[in-house]
């Protein structure tokens, strides 16, 4: 089992850039898939971004490709999401995933943290 805790939302304005992270307990973080997910007022939760377990392959939603950027350092636990180029209807609640396989589901979700993009 692993605990994923998110941290590094807040308030930002548009055009601006913020990093997330998403720190794992337990030993195996190395053999999960990652991915970060974000879910708007009112709106159903959606994929942003995913990466494998060795960081050789990424996947993005076309709303953020060019703009976002996942990454993950085995070694100290942890999963990045840097923003950049940040838009109002970015603003949502960002949650880190994990999944033992590529295209499996996520089995072990974060508490998410809040990003806010103001115009």
């Amino acid at each position: 089992q692993v605990q994923l805790v998110e941290s590094g939302g807040g308030v930002v304005q548009a055009g601006g850039s913020r990093r997330l992270s998403c720190a794992a307990s337990g030993r195996t973080f190395s053999s999960y898939t990652m991915g970060w997910f974000r879910q708007a007022p009112g709106k159903e939760r959606e994929f942003v971004a995913a990466i494998s377990w060795s960081g050789g392959v990424t996947s993005y939603a076309d709303s953020v490709k060019g703009r976002f950027t996942i990454s993950r350092d085995n070694a100290k636990n942890t999963v990045y999401l840097q923003m950049n180029s940040l838009k109002p209807e970015d603003t949502a609640i960002y949650y880190c995933a994990a999944s033992w396989t590529w295209s499996g589901a996520y089995k072990y979700w974060g508490q998410g943290t809040q990003v806010t993009v103001s115009s």
